[in-house]
């Protein structure tokens, strides 16, 4: 029980990879704060999470893109805790496509829901870290922050910043017992993953099965890799046993990216 007692704040959890570091963290005895932008569906995984758990659980709708929705949610963090040990900045991707396909409002999209949203929910949630002087903030990217991923512009560009953001940040909050630190995944089997593969398959004319075979050959480990193994390097970073790591990318990818 890793994580025993320890408040945990995280965005876009109602399915993937949000879902899995939820559940993950519960297992650990964290109380959460899961939000996401439907309803239904951040409820759906918060009765889910409590079933299999027993984890105490506060689920609500928020669109982190919405200036307004990131702050009802550090109100409802305030009002039910008070504190918070550990915050994970998630967030669906941007949509797929090369350069030319996107005009500005497309940009505007990407930076209020990918980099914004980061800025915006770390501000809120920090003066209770600062106040207890301890925390972790994991914030989620992509390894296209390492290797740019073909007709990915918007993410590759926007997550990029947020690796300047979190680099900067933990020279900032180390004095103050915060770590900070970015967890890219790469080829990991969820929804969205498949619908870039669909994406691909529609463009090229192969069925998403080859597009995903096609990648499989590029992983060393020859797999895409799964939301539990993906959890279990965000519970590292949410642990005590990450205390002395800070400013790093954590790359989760099976090896595909070739870069040092």
């Amino acid at each position: 029980m890793r994580l025993q007692g320890k408040v945990a704040v995280i965005t876009a959890a109602s399915k993937g990879l949000g879902k899995g570091i939820a559940l993950r963290f519960a297992q650990e005895g964290a109380k959460l704060v899961i939000a996401s932008r439907d309803e239904q569906s951040i409820q759906a995984a918060a009765e889910e999470i409590r079933n299999i758990t027993g984890a105490e659980v506060t689920a609500l709708a928020v669109d982190v893109s919405r200036k307004a929705d990131i702050e009802k949610l550090i109100g409802t963090v305030r009002t039910t805790y008070g504190t918070v040990d550990i915050l994970v900045n998630n967030a669906g991707g941007p949509p797929a496509g090369t350069f030319l396909d996107f005009d500005d409002e497309a940009w505007q999209n990407a930076f209020e829901l990918n980099l914004m949203s980061v800025v915006r929910v770390t501000r809120g949630i920090l003066p209770m870290m600062m106040h207890k002087n301890s925390g972790r903030i994991i914030n989620i990217t992509s390894a296209g922050v390492k290797q740019p991923i073909p007709n990915l512009i918007l993410s590759n560009s926007i997550r990029a910043a947020v690796n300047g953001l979190t680099k900067t940040l933990s020279q900032e909050l180390a004095p103050h017992g915060i770590l900070v630190n970015n967890l890219a995944p790469g080829r990991i089997d969820t929804d969205r993953v498949r619908e870039l593969d669909q994406i691909a398959a529609d463009n090229t004319g192969l069925a998403a099965e080859a597009v995903k075979e096609n990648w499989t050959k590029q992983i060393p480990v020859g797999r895409y890799g799964t939301v539990e193994e993906f959890a279990n390097v965000a519970l590292f970073l949410a642990s005590d046993e990450s205390s002395y790591v800070t400013g790093q990318i954590y790359v989760v990818d099976g090896g595909l990216v070739k870069g040092y």
